[in-house]
């Protein structure tokens, strides 16, 4: 049987006995292209989550066009070091501390990238529902930031991608769903539940997987997100904004530093 999953169209969630969104009628296997369809459906408000999405996919460019000699539409370990990859190489040997946030928009291959910006799409948007647009983007920032530093930590030499920081939100929606209660919150907790399920199954069996930085986001994000509070709760304050508006400054200022050393 399969598990309930929010509609990659309309957003609402599709059963697990359906095979379609009773909704809007779209099929739960709908094609990936639906997350670069920026014109149609409600994806077309979602301004935040596809800026990520939009930069996500242009750093990816980019890092192909340094050198993609990696393999099939894969930049090379160099190429991602140059554009701030993390971990205990980067940090401990560079000084490269800004790296905890600039490797959340890096990918070491093309299904990397697809995975890593189907989830978000799924979790995204949800998150900005429940918490608001500028702490949906601070949960994102700072459970990617945690879930680095916590492989840091952990001693791991070399890690990229936007898995942490969507932990990150994933871990935030738990504490909501926990928080919240009732039928939707439990409901919520359910499904993010399995998402965390699937996480750690998924980081057991590939190879390579940075299980501390998911585990890292997963604390974080719901630690940020239990002090920040969700919409229903309250709603979005200046300090929220400004605090969004921080991280925002911080993450283009290290994509900025990045790019300028990687093409000097």
């Amino acid at each position: 049987m399969s598990r309930a999953i929010l509609c990659p169209k309309c957003r609402q969630l599709i059963g697990s006995e359906e095979t379609v969104c009773s909704w809007c009628g779209t099929s739960r296997s709908a094609p990936i292209w639906h997350i670069l369809n920026w014109s149609k459906g409600t994806m077309g408000g979602d301004w935040a989550v596809k800026s990520l999405i939009t930069v996500n996919l242009i750093y990816y460019a980019v890092s192909l066009m340094i050198d993609m000699s990696g393999g099939f539409l894969s930049p090379t370990q160099n190429s991602l070091m140059l554009l701030g990859a993390t971990g205990t190489v980067p940090i401990d040997y560079y000084g490269r501390t800004w790296t905890l946030l600039s490797a959340n928009y890096l990918h070491g291959g093309i299904l990397h990238l697809v995975f890593n910006l189907v989830a978000l799409y799924q979790i995204g948007p949800w998150a900005e529902t429940e918490y608001g647009t500028s702490r949906m983007f601070t949960i994102y920032t700072l459970g990617g930031v945690a879930g680095y530093f916590i492989s840091y930590v952990a001693g791991v030499p070399f890690t990229i991608g936007a898995s942490a920081a969507v932990c990150g939100l994933v871990g935030s929606l738990l504490y909501y769903g926990k928080s919240r209660g009732g039928g939707y919150g439990n409901a919520v907790y359910q499904q993010l539940s399995g998402w965390v399920i699937s996480i750690f199954i998924f980081g057991l069996v590939f190879p390579g997987i940075n299980n501390w930085g998911h585990g890292g986001g997963l604390v974080g994000g719901a630690l940020i997100g239990a002090l920040l509070g969700y919409s229903e709760k309250k709603r979005e304050t200046l300090f929220n904004h400004a605090l969004a508006l921080i991280c925002a400054v911080a993450t283009i200022a290290a994509l900025g530093f990045a790019l300028t050393k990687a093409f000097r």
